[in-house]
Order: structure tokens, then C-alpha cells, then sequence
């Protein structure tokens, strides 16, 4: 990726079937993509060899990077009978498709628990995602696991891998060789420890994606930049001094009004001195 903009990323989640989500990125120019399966146009019963031999050669042929971001409203830490074994076949899925497909990574999610059962759910999503990881290093697939954000205080339902205490409890437990992490600066920002404080917490050891979208810091919301208040400036220069190289991933609104971010914040980057004009 020769310049910043090359480095953003769109997030599709699932506005479009894979193949037109590739198309349209390579004719816009965006190098770096996260689909999600499962729904519109991209049931797992449809991907049959036809389908995923064409997909990963227009990957190929198009230099397009792949990533792969599963539905967070799956519950990775669920305990329920019936529905346990649905989320393992959701998500086993989701590996055994990846390197076929042509993608480079999945993006998972911790979970979430109900309260009363924050122990038990945290336990079980953890090693959920180390059973899940021993799959994905046998089917050669890498594994990035996302910060979550926090729900509010009177909420009865909360994410899993929100702050900085649970996600180093899973990040001890997840095996570096197979995890890493994405950061969504989104989610860090309504904390009090903030962007930085979180990014101070883990650094870029493990960081492999960054996600990016605004908010106003009080509720979970996919504002366009400048929408917010998040200083994108700041927090470009924050990770690109640390060294990290890897891509940006942009996740709100709609696909054009993404794409126009790309020009945006890759503006901001030259403002912050770290991208050239």
C-alpha cells in the first residue's frame, strides 16, 4: 500500500453480496474490504465450489485484501443448550469458508452476558475462542478478536471484551499466534480511559485492524467524521508513531458516504503529519 488513503478500508457488513462488494472496490480504488456472511446475498449454503472459486479469483485478480467480520449479535459466550452448538457451527463455518474464499482474517467478538451471569459468559467466551482458535490454525485462517463498546450503566445486556481489564483477560488466555486484535477506536472513546488510555494498554503488538467511525463519546453510534468528537488527527498520530502499518477499516453510514471518507481522512493524516499531501 504505497500511500495512506490505499491503507482505509470499507467495512460492507452485509450491503452487498461478495462479489459486488469486490467489484465496486475495485472500481473506487479501495484495496482493503470486511464482508459479512451469513445473510443478504451471502447465505453459507450458497457458497458452493463455483461460487467460491470465483470469488477468491476476483480477489486475485483484483489485489483486493479480504477480511471476513462475523455478527456480534451472535453470542459467542452462550451457555444455552441447542443454541451453544449453533454458535460453534456459525462460527466454524466462518473459518472453514475464510482461506477458500481468499481472506486474510476473521474478525470475532467476546460476547455478551445478562448481569447476573457475568462470570459464567466470560468464562465460556473465552474458551469458545481458544477452541476456535485451534480450528482456525488448522485451517491457516488468522483471528482478530474487537473491542466492544459499553452499553449504558442501566443496561441489562453488555458486551463482553469492553474495557481494558476483560480484554486482557481474554487477550492472556488467546494464544498470539493465532489472535490478534481490532481495534475500534470508536468503542475506546466512550470510556473513561479514552483512545489513548486504551491504546497505551495494549499497544501495537497484537493490533492488526483499526476501526473507525465518530461519536459523541455517550452512546454507541457510526457517526461520519467530524460528526463527533473524536480527534482523528491525534489518534492517527498516536498509532502511525508507534509503528503500526496496517490497515483502517471504515465502518458507518452508507458505502458512498464511505467512500468520500477515504478522501477525509486521509486529509486528516496529512494534517497530522503523518501521511504526505
Amino acid at each position: 500500500m504505497s500511500n495512506f488513503k490505499d491503507r482505509i478500508g470499507i467495512d460492507f457488513g452485509a450491503r452487498l453480496p461478495i462479489e459486488e462488494a469486490v467489484a465496486w472496490s475495485a472500481r473506487n480504488g479501495v484495496g482493503v474490504i470486511d464482508v459479512r456472511l451469513g445473510d443478504t446475498g451471502n447465505a453459507f449454503e450458497d457458497f458452493d465450489a463455483t461460487r467460491i472459486a470465483d470469488v477468491r479469483n476476483s480477489i486475485e485478480s483484483q489485489g483486493i485484501r479480504l477480511g471476513l467480520h462475523t455478527l456480534s449479535a451472535v453470542n459467542v459466550a452462550e451457555t444455552a443448550p441447542f443454541l451453544r452448538e449453533a454458535v460453534e457451527e456459525y462460527l466454524r463455518r466462518y473459518i472453514e469458508l475464510a482461506k477458500p474464499l481468499g481472506a486474510d482474517w476473521i474478525v470475532l467478538h467476546g460476547g455478551f452476558h445478562f448481569t447476573g451471569d457475568y462470570a459464567r459468559r466470560m468464562e465460556t467466551g473465552i474458551q469458545r475462542l481458544q477452541s476456535l482458535g485451534d480450528h482456525a490454525r488448522k485451517h491457516g485462517i488468522r483471528l482478530l478478536l474487537e473491542n466492544m463498546n459499553p452499553e449504558p450503566a442501566d443496561a441489562e445486556v453488555r458486551y463482553l471484551a469492553c474495557d481494558v481489564e476483560e480484554c486482557r483477560a481474554y487477550f492472556d488466555r488467546l494464544d498470539p499466534e493465532i489472535y490478534g486484535w481490532t481495534y475500534t477506536v470508536n468503542h475506546a472513546h466512550m470510556l473513561p480511559v479514552g483512545i489513548r488510555g486504551f491504546f497505551d494498554a495494549f499497544g501495537v503488538a497484537r493490533m492488526e485492524e483499526v476501526r473507525l467511525a465518530d461519536n459523541r463519546g455517550d452512546k454507541e453510534e457510526h457517526l461520519r467524521p467530524g460528526e463527533g468528537t473524536i480527534d482523528f488527527e491525534d489518534t492517527f498520530a498516536l498509532i502511525e508513531q508507534a509503528g503500526y502499518r496496517g490497515h483502517y477499516m471504515l465502518a458507518y453510514g452508507t458505502i458512498e458516504e464511505m467512500r468520500e471518507g477515504r478522501d477525509e481522512l486521509a486529509a486528516r493524516a496529512v494534517r497530522a503529519g503523518i501521511a504526505a499531501a
